[in-house]
């Protein structure tokens, strides 16, 4: 499958994920990321053997857009360390059903996973194994019953913006697990990695990686201009 490269360097791979694959391999052996740039890198650039490609954050199967892997296991080390000292920027843009009562705020709640039914609950207190999961959103465009709202995530927990927009009763269009109402022929959930920016694992020098839905789905409800707008929200750089 044709895939969008964001950047390349000897240390670096930024590209954009499509919804619907996986960004690792999983017991279903559906197409995940990993394995499909590892086999582009090994044909593009006529590598003999094994390819080295490191996995160093997540989105989940039905989310697109910007994301980031590793090329050598120094770059792994020093991009999942930037990851865990937070410098490692992540946002996004999401559309939602309703409006939230504030047009921007700061959500903080507690999360709590079960994994044999991969979903996630969400407490407003501290929970016996619960994590701590904290976002920033800012409304960008409103229309009828749906609203355009940029993310930026302080902590990356699973599902959790999908989570806690939901518990603040605006699910994700085409989120049926989160609660929302079905939307007439759209199966695609509707969140997007539209930015991401770290520290380069060798040089420092601090890099942006950009994407914009495409107009199809609940994007195609939004002008370019209103997704471009709302992907550069809350950004660092």
């Amino acid at each position: 499958m044709p895939i969008t490269v964001l950047f390349e360097d000897n240390h670096v791979l930024a590209v954009v994920k499509p919804p619907g694959i996986l960004s690792q391999e999983d017991d279903t052996g559906d197409a995940d990321m990993l394995t499909l740039l590892k086999q582009d890198l090994k044909q593009r650039h006529n590598k003999p053997g094994n390819v080295f490609l490191g996995l160093v954050h997540r989105l989940d199967r039905m989310v697109g857009g910007a994301m980031v892997f590793a090329k050598t296991s120094k770059a792994a080390s020093r991009l999942s360390e930037s990851v865990r000292n937070r410098q490692f920027g992540k946002t996004y843009v999401c559309v939602v059903q309703g409006t939230p009562a504030k047009p921007q705020a700061r959500l903080t709640h507690y999360i709590l996973k079960d994994s044999k039914q991969n979903q996630v609950t969400v407490y407003n207190k501290p929970v016996a194994e619960a994590k701590e999961a904290v976002l920033e959103y800012e409304v960008t465009a409103v229309t009828g019953r749906y609203s355009l709202v940029a993310v930026k995530l302080h902590t990356g927990r699973p599902h959790q913006i999908r989570a806690q927009l939901a518990h603040i009763g605006c699910p994700l269009v085409g989120d049926l697990k989160y609660g929302a109402k079905p939307t007439g022929g759209i199966s695609e959930i509707a969140l997007w990695s539209t930015s991401i920016s770290t520290p380069h694992p060798v040089s420092k020098e601090w890099m942006v990686f950009r994407s914009i839905p495409s107009g199809s789905a609940a994007w195609s409800w939004w002008s370019y201009e209103q997704l471009e707008v709302a992907s550069s929200m809350l950004s660092n750089g």
